[in-house]
């Protein structure tokens, strides 16, 4: 028999220690280069179509460039200049309304692309920018975070823009470098106020930037303050006009839009359900007031004075939006499209003059998109946990922004 007792007992070698396996959570917020030169690409684009597009509007001038056999209006260096500083200016106030977003978003670590930038060659050469939030936001605290941050960044921004323009207003007789405007400054100069409505020739156009309450009273303190109707000449204050008008269109308080994110966040779900749909049947009133004259043009033929034939078919394609907008909830369709119908009626055939302005159809536009893009109704939010005061304060703050800078006829001609 050995006496070695490795022959009769079994000694288990020692377990290795395992080290604990980190599952680490792919970083977020991290464009990569090719990510960020896309969007650069974007903004340079976004920023010479502005700066050329906007020259139609901002520049005194244009000149005919023949390329070919075709002549085409091309705007002069001094204009490229005017179109380049509206640009600069109009592009600083939504960088920093959509960064606003952004880093709201990374604070609250939330997944979020960098701003898209969208250049197009018409109007004042963009349609704006946005950002994509790329996963589900879980909390109202991070909903109106991210959705507050950025209107009201870019507010400030628009504040500091119009109070540069008003504060360096030149003399009346500036207006004489865009064409014949001795009227103008000679009504100026005799009565040290700007006359109500433009002096216009046959064939000319005036276009009218719908007035806001905020607008209004900055310009009610400086006395070279311009109509509203001449507002286009001075890029600081047409570049704040249009900030304060994109904010108030961002703040509505519908759908996806930061003032539905916001009003969701102050009111909870079932609330913002009967806002947000009793506020796009006030916009389909304003929809339907531009649209039931424009299709009575198009239909004259076949129409009677009333304008009968436009009627149906408005109420038609009304009938179409508020199924989808209210995604066929029918007592709610039958007790809002009639009101619809009425405040649309009562404006045109009560209220309206006969001098009124032309409206620019922005509210058929905004109808369409909210209907079918942006939505009435804000999707739920799986904790709706009652905002700090702090938050609430800002947030009825921001409802409050909304009215200041809001235009029922933002663009109009006459």
């Amino acid at each position: 028999m050995s006496s070695d007792p490795k022959e009769h007992f079994y000694y288990p070698e020692p377990e290795k220690k395992r080290e604990p396996v980190i599952i680490q959570e792919a970083p977020k917020n991290r464009p990569d280069a090719r990510t960020i030169f896309r969007h650069v690409v974007l903004f340079v684009l976004t920023f010479i179509s502005v700066s050329f597009v906007s020259t139609f509007l901002v520049g005194q001038s244009l000149e005919t460039v023949t390329i070919g056999s075709i002549p085409i209006p091309f705007p002069p260096k001094s204009d490229l200049l005017r179109g380049v500083l509206f640009a600069s200016l109009l592009l600083s106030f939504l960088t920093v309304h959509e960064f606003g977003h952004y880093f709201a978003a990374v604070y609250h670590k939330v997944k979020v692309t960098l701003p898209y930038y969208i250049p197009i060659p018409v109007g004042i050469g963009t349609l704006g920018a946005v950002i994509r939030i790329k996963e589900q936001i879980n909390e109202t605290k991070k909903l109106f975070d991210i959705g507050a941050a950025g209107p009201i960044a870019g507010f400030i921004v628009s504040i500091i823009i119009l109070m540069i323009g008003f504060a360096t207003l030149p003399d009346a007789e500036f207006l004489n470098e865009f064409g014949d405007h001795s009227y103008v400054v000679e009504y100026f100069n005799e009565h040290g106020a700007y006359p109500d409505e433009p002096h216009l020739e046959e064939g000319q156009i005036a276009f009218y930037f719908g007035d806001t309450p905020l607008y209004h009273f900055f310009s009610s303190l400086f006395d070279k303050a311009p109509p509203l109707w001449e507002i286009q000449h001075y890029p600081f204050l047409l570049a704040g006009w249009f900030g304060l008008f994109f904010t108030a269109l961002n703040l509505m308080p519908v759908g996806q839009l930061d003032g539905g994110h916001i009003l969701y966040s102050l009111i909870g779900k079932k609330k913002h359900k009967i806002v947000a749909r009793s506020f796009f049947t006030f916009i389909t009133i304003l929809a339907g007031i531009e649209a039931v004259p424009l299709i009575h043009e198009w239909v004259l033929k076949y129409d009677n004075s009333f304008g009968l034939l436009a009627w149906l078919i408005w109420t038609l394609v009304l009938f179409l939006v508020f199924q989808r907008a209210f995604e066929q909830d029918q007592p709610w369709i039958a007790a809002l499209m009639p009101s619809s119908l009425i405040g649309t009626g009562l404006y045109l055939y009560v209220i309206k003059g006969n001098e009124a302005p032309e409206s620019s159809m922005i509210w058929i536009f905004w109808t369409i998109f909210i209907a079918f893009i942006v939505k009435v109704e804000h999707p739920p939010v799986l904790i709706e946990a009652e905002l700090s005061t702090g938050r609430k304060v800002i947030g009825w703050l921001s409802m409050l922004i909304f009215v200041l800078c809001i235009s029922l006829n933002p663009l109009s001609f006459k």
